[in-house]
């Protein structure tokens, strides 16, 4: 794993999740796919998941499949 940011954007990884969140289209696009298809399938945690993940993206928590923050 390299030192630095992830090369998944800020703005389309939180417009993802606030539009299509509760499908996990923001964890296919970071390339965790097999969280993306949980949530694909639960809806996103029947949403909560989804709200998490959004928190945690304007936060600057989240990160990508190799554990890269999100670049602002």
């Amino acid at each position: 794993m390299s030192e630095g940011k992830s090369e998944k954007g800020f703005v389309p990884m939180i417009l993802l999740c606030f539009f299509l969140g509760t499908f996990g289209v923001h964890r296919f696009y970071a390339g965790k796919i097999g969280t993306g298809v949980l949530m694909l399938l639960t809806f996103g945690g029947f949403g909560i998941w989804a709200l998490i993940d959004f928190i945690m993206i304007v936060c600057g928590n989240f990160k990508d499949k190799e554990g890269l923050p999100i670049k602002s």
